[in-house]
């Protein structure tokens, strides 16, 4: 036993201790226990001080309430994610009530405790079921997402949301909500808490299989392009390994490749500034065509939409969209209309969004397989609670197969078979297409069964609640009920439990691992059988010139060879996702850096940090310095010019000689502020921090904006004798200098040519320049 797991036993005979104390307490007296606890707390003591007592009285309020008293196995795994552990705890172990005893601790602090689950369906159901025991223990509880998908809180709604003791919400929900919260133009318009406490359900999704996605808000429309028709045929004509080339989820030209380019778009230089927009739209297509596949990265409706995928879920992700121009590279490959590009206002991606947590922990079924990388970039250790009961699920050896022909036929057979049984039987495959086939051999089969995939994830829970039953076959995607538990129907157990039969090797070990683990829970009877072909999408990593001379029908080949290759496609493609992962954590880091910098800003703003009138005179005449050197051969016209673009709508004549235009100008700069001062009196302060603030963030806009799609630029060079991640760092240096300049310029522009007007509750009303 290492010294985490001593610690948690240690931990564990303590709450053991106080629950037989506990138990002896009336309604009341259980109650008043959280008043004596927060009071503690601001004596001095610790969560940490509280534990043993604080999870005793959580898991009496949990028997009380719901019947439920948490097992020593639930409780341990409490303990490690106050404790800030990652935790894997098996299928049907209880996570939904383990979490609830750190939730109740955490929550005593005043500050914001969170759980952060798979969908809004979980979200809503545990914010209500868990919810009572929190409630009768005096804290106050919320679910951050609405029922509908469609409707949306208002800022209102979402103020008593983030208030409340405890939140339960979903992953994009509090993703988007810190993003807005910092968009916010007051200080009374926030909405939410500064973090301190998370519990993230599904944790290797979440913080492995999504963490490079971005959450993006868009803002005002972008000119739409005419350069992604072009580029899109000029990809069509490229061959693979001579004009470009695929590693680790990255394409790029070669140097054939570029010559080509220039010659088609009769251009000298495709790295040049000037052409920037091209070689950005070169490299959206070679995404689009060869890093993005249909039906696993995204499906095409039928209303002409490109919907995206989540990966590890097989969700559709509505009102998603890719940024800098990828989501029209797609629609363009696909032939459909293409929708509106959009600058982005703000972006974030979950690797950054959590690690705000001063307290971050998470649990899953399968997160152990990916321990070195979580303690890598989010230096956090993945404790293994162990099962209750024993796991008597069998696991049968994998079926290898040539072609996929031969596969599907094998997984029809054994369907057929079990079925006849009456046993249940979930079939599990990682492509859309793969589970609507799957669908018609069925029904060939006069077999009746329901399909699960992300063009009927409405029905996900229903659909896996039933999986269970006598006689019941369903067909699913590798989001088959992830937070949603299948319970055996009467008489199952004694067919042998769910059978789940996986159709193709899945792009990592914990995905596999998902999948077995619908069946077998908590100490009850299961199968699982997978079913691999060389035609499985894993191995196209291969190539295909490589895997045709074996899937060729005409010739033998054993199945130890057919699992060798299968293997080392898994681990290929395995390897290159941690690769793409840890690229991601690099680049974004480059806009963590620059968000905290102007979120810090941006908030000391908004709570009234004055700015200091000199800084801002000093300022101005920084500006005009700058001007003046950047214009050495400026006539009066220039000049008048201006003044009235940065310093003021009204030439007056003043008498400083002309000669010194610099002077001159600086002499008209410190008139106008000192008329706008004179104007607006004692709220000239208010004004010069709204005027900044507005300043600071059209500046940003533009920089998140560029900064996206420099990266997309630059992730299409040739990675050949280049330094891809400095030159972007380089870059995003010199950008964000630029902004400063663009925004001091910018605050001064807008303070001295902003019109004021006063409203209602004589709230200030700006028009700027």
């Amino acid at each position: 036993m290492n010294k985490i797991d001593k610690r948690l036993h240690f931990l564990l005979g303590k709450v053991k201790e106080e629950c037989k104390k506990v138990k002896e307490l009336s309604d009341y007296e259980l109650k008043n226990k959280t008043l004596e606890f927060k009071e503690r707390l601001k004596n001095g003591e610790t969560t940490d001080d509280l534990l043993p007592e604080a999870f005793a009285v959580c898991c009496e309020a949990d028997y009380r309430v719901l019947g439920m008293f948490p097992y020593d196995v639930q409780i341990l795994g409490g303990i490690a994610l106050h404790l800030c552990y990652l935790c894997e705890m098996n299928t049907g172990e209880g996570k939904t009530l383990t979490a609830t005893m750190p939730l109740y601790l955490n929550g005593l602090t005043g500050k914001s405790s969170i759980l952060v689950t798979a969908n809004e369906y979980l979200a809503i159901r545990d914010a209500e079921e868990m919810g009572q025991v929190y409630k009768f223990l005096g804290l106050s509880v919320e679910a951050g997402v609405k029922r509908d998908t469609n409707e949306k809180l208002d800022n209102d709604s979402k103020k008593d949301v983030y208030a409340a003791d405890i939140v339960y919400t979903t992953h994009g929900s509090l993703g988007f909500d810190y993003l807005l919260n910092n968009l916010v133009q007051s200080k009374e318009d926030r909405f939410m808490r500064d973090f301190y406490f998370v519990i993230i359900d599904e944790a290797d999704s979440v913080l492995l299989d999504s963490a490079s996605m971005p959450l993006v808000i868009s803002g005002s429309p972008r000119v739409q392009s005419n350069l992604y028709g072009i580029t899109d045929f000029f990809v069509t004509t490229l061959v693979e390994d001579v004009h470009y080339e695929i590693e680790d989820k990255k394409v790029w030209l070669t140097n054939k490749g570029i010559e080509y380019a220039k010659r088609y778009f009769r251009i000298e230089n495709l790295y040049s500034k000037e052409n920037f927009d091209v070689l950005r739209h070169i490299v959206l297509a070679l995404r689009a065509h060869f890093l993005m596949e249909k039906d696993v990265d995204y499906v095409a409706t039928d209303e002409g939409e490109i919907v995206l995928l989540d990966k590890s879920t097989g969700r559709k992700m509505k009102g998603m969209k890719l940024r800098g121009g990828s989501h029209q590279a797609i629609e363009e490959k696909e032939h459909l209309k293409l929708s509106q590009e959009q600058r982005s206002v703000a972006s974030i991606t979950y690797q950054n969004l959590f690690n705000l947590f001063p307290k971050m922990s998470g649990m899953s079924g399968t997160i152990k397989d990916g321990k070195e990388e979580l303690l890598e970039v989010y230096n956090k250790r993945v404790v293994v609670i162990p099962p209750r009961k024993p796991m008597i699920r069998k696991d049968m050896p994998d079926k290898y197969f040539k072609t996929s022909e031969e596969q599907f036929d094998a997984v029809i057979q054994e369907t057929v078979r079990r079925h006849k049984t009456g046993q249940p039987v979930l079939l599990i495959a990682s492509l859309i297409s793969d589970t609507e086939m799957l669908s018609k051999l069925l029904v060939q089969e006069n077999i009746e069964h329901s399909v699960l995939n992300a063009n009927n994830a409405f029905w996900e829970a229903e659909i896996i609640k039933e999986a269970g039953q006598k006689n019941v076959v369903t067909v699913a995607t590798s989001m088959a009920g992830r937070g949603t538990d299948i319970h055996l129907g009467p008489g199952v157990k004694e067919l042998g439990g769910l059978c789940v039969l996986g159709i193709g090797r899945m792009s990592n070990t914990r995905d596999e691992r998902q999948a077995r683990g619908r069946a077998g829970r908590q100490g009850e009877p299961g199968v699982s059988i997978f079913y691999t072909s060389l035609e499985d999408d894993v191995c196209t990593i291969l190539g295909e010139d490589f895997l045709e001379k074996y899937i060729d029908k005409g010739r033998y080949i054993s199945k130890h060879r057919i699992k060798k290759l299968i293997n080392k496609s898994q681990k290929i493609k395995d390897e290159s996702s941690v690769s793409q992962r840890k690229s991601s954590v690099d680049y974004d880091s480059v806009m963590k850096r620059q968000r905290t910098i102007m979120y810090k800003t941006r908030n000391d703003l908004l709570d009234g940090k004055s700015l200091d009138e000199n800084v801002l005179i000093q300022i101005y005449k920084q500006n005009i310095n700058d001007y003046v050197k950047e214009n050495k051969k400026m006539d009066d016209k220039t000049m008048y010019r201006y003044i009235l673009d940065n310093l003021s709508y009204r030439l007056k004549e003043l008498s400083i000689s002309s000669a010194n235009k610099k002077d001159y100008l600086k002499q008209y700069a410190d008139m106008a502020f000192k008329d706008k001062k004179q104007l607006l009196g004692n709220r000239f302060s208010e004004y010069c921090r709204l005027c900044t603030l507005k300043a600071l963030d059209d500046g940003w806009i533009e920089e998140v904006d560029y900064l996206q799609q420099l990266q997309a630029a630059i992730s299409g060079r040739s990675t050949a004798q280049r330094n891809l991640l400095y030159e972007y760092q380089r870059e995003a240096r010199l950008s964000f200098r630029d902004m400063e300049k663009s925004i001091k310029k910018a605050m001064i522009r807008n303070i001295l040519l902003g019109e004021v007007s006063f409203g209602k509750d004589n709230e200030m009303i700006i028009l700027y320049p």
